[in-house]
């Protein structure tokens, strides 16, 4: 067993024009690793919040990115109501593409806030086309990133469930739901139905 002073000695490479590292290996998680950092760098780099390249402190964030975002959540809105639903589709995941390029130092919460709306709304657009596995992943990514304060993504991942007649899964996640969100009237609904379908499989069964 190495001691906690063991040196070793890893096979990385310094690109002396761009910078960038690398390793002559074929070392899986040392690649990964690399990438990564190589990626951070980058955006450091292009970053025109200052003019050191260091990174700015977290807040204030960029306000054009936080605006453009709004916007595509607003058009997707718009395009939902209109049943426009690939449109909706369409700038819901440009929205999150847009939040997720958001720069490393930015606040992680407002990243997690503004895809798990996003997640939603796009969602609850893949169920208007009938596309539930599409929306129930959506939704579930919404609840991995805000599970409280989100019932709406809970109903709308159990009622995917229930559609696709996951019906067991669909008991067993509706369940947490109403853990972490209490009495919603929604939720609670969805739960009295699936319990219902659950009694309906026994008798039969």
């Amino acid at each position: 067993m190495e001691s906690p002073d063991t040196f070793t000695l890893l096979p990385i490479r310094l690109d002396p024009t761009t910078k960038a590292l690398s390793t002559p290996q074929n070392i899986p998680t040392l690649a990964d690793e690399l990438t990564t950092l190589n990626a951070l760098h980058r955006t450091i780099l292009s970053s025109d919040t200052t003019s050191s390249g260091v990174p700015p402190p977290p807040i204030p964030v960029n306000p054009k990115r936080s605006a453009q975002i709004n916007k595509l959540r607003d058009a997707g809105n718009a395009a939902y109501k209109k049943s426009q639903f690939a449109d909706a589709i369409r700038m819901y995941s440009l929205g999150i593409d847009m939040a997720l390029q958001r720069p490393y130092w930015e606040p992680a919460g407002l990243v997690r806030e503004e895809v798990s709306a996003l997640y939603a709304n796009r969602a609850q657009a893949h169920m208007a086309l009938q596309q539930w596995p599409e929306g129930a992943v959506d939704a579930q990514c919404s609840v991995e990133l805000k599970r409280v304060g989100n019932a709406k993504a809970w109903w709308r991942r159990g009622r995917c469930l229930v559609e696709m007649a996951r019906v067991e899964e669909a008991r067993e996640w509706v369940g947490q739901g109403v853990e972490f969100e209490g009495a919603e009237k929604e939720l609670g609904e969805l739960e009295r139905e699936v319990e219902a379908l659950v009694e309906r499989r026994r008798v039969k069964g």
